[in-house]
């Protein structure tokens, strides 16, 4: 129950109107929606509208290690399996990268499974008597990006782990490629590692992309398709602000591939800064 209160009160926090108005303001909305099958413009505008509230809310828990000690409470109550490491912790509470990187899946996953358990199967009820009685929609919405933050903290963490290992595996030599055929193999049968000039890792382009989180992968496809920023955050119904970090963010990841020489970067992806340093789109 403390964690329930310790969510009520995050919002509570949050929002400047008190928790009964809130509540009654849901109600008549949801009953609005019902009627368009929780579908159409009208959930779209309300679905962003709630996205918006929460935002700064789960910001700030994660921040503070809240919704981290919350997910792992809840878990642990229901026999799940769920541990963070420490370094991932201390990350997520000081780097705001780190954090919307990952609440940005967060947030995607829970619009999904909010419709369905909130709305569609009734599962929030403005006249709930038990415990703290009932939460308004923006409460209802938190917790269940709390429930989703397991899923998307595991991957994003393995994904992190994975790249990190690629890169201690590889020292440049030679020898560490033949000592890690699984990675290098592909190099080692064409011949490259003997042309000093060639690539030296078997990755390019497709291969670092396929390793980001999924809302990276989209938005990068869809920036080398032609779209701009504002309509690939229309269309994934995320913030600008969020499609410019994952853009930054990976944009770093390629840079530091290409000054090694191993991938070549799609015009798209460069920035003004980067067109100033030519060196750093080596080409595979």
């Amino acid at each position: 129950m403390r964690a329930v209160r310790e969510v009520a009160e995050a919002v509570d926090d949050g929002l400047s109107a008190d928790r009964s108005a809130r509540i009654r303001r849901d109600a008549a909305r949801v009953s609005e929606l019902a009627a368009g099958g929780f579908e159409g413009p009208a959930y779209k505008v309300f679905e962003d509208e709630l996205c918006g509230e929460a935002w700064p809310i789960l910001r700030g828990m994660l921040r503070e290690g809240r919704l981290a000690r919350i997910a792992l409470k809840w878990c642990a109550e229901r026999g799940l399996p769920f541990w963070i490491h420490p370094d991932d912790y201390a990350l997520l509470r000081s780097d705001p990268g780190a954090r919307d990187e990952i609440l940005v899946d967060v947030v995607l996953r829970a619009r999904t499974s909010f419709r369905r358990k909130a709305l569609v199967k009734g599962g929030w009820n403005p006249d709930y008597k038990q415990g703290r009685g009932a939460s308004c929609l923006t409460t209802y919405f938190v917790g269940q990006c709390i429930w989703e933050f397991r899923r998307v903290y595991t991957r994003w963490a393995k994904n992190r782990q994975e790249w990190a290992k690629q890169h201690a595996l590889y020292d440049g030599s030679e020898e560490a490629a033949h000592a890690n055929p699984k990675l290098f193999g592909p190099l080692l049968e064409a011949g490259y590692l003997s042309e000093p000039e060639a690539a030296v890792l078997s990755t390019n382009f497709e291969d670092i992309l396929n390793e980001q989180p999924p809302v990276t992968q989209v938005v990068v496809r869809m920036t080398v398709e032609g779209y701009v920023d504002t309509e690939i955050a229309d269309a994934l119904h995320i913030t600008h602000a969020a499609v410019r970090m994952r853009k930054t963010r990976f944009r770093g990841v390629l840079y530091e591939a290409a000054r090694e020489r191993r991938i070549w970067i799609p015009e798209q992806l460069h920035t003004k800064a980067g067109a100033r340093h030519g060196k750093q789109r080596g080409a595979a």
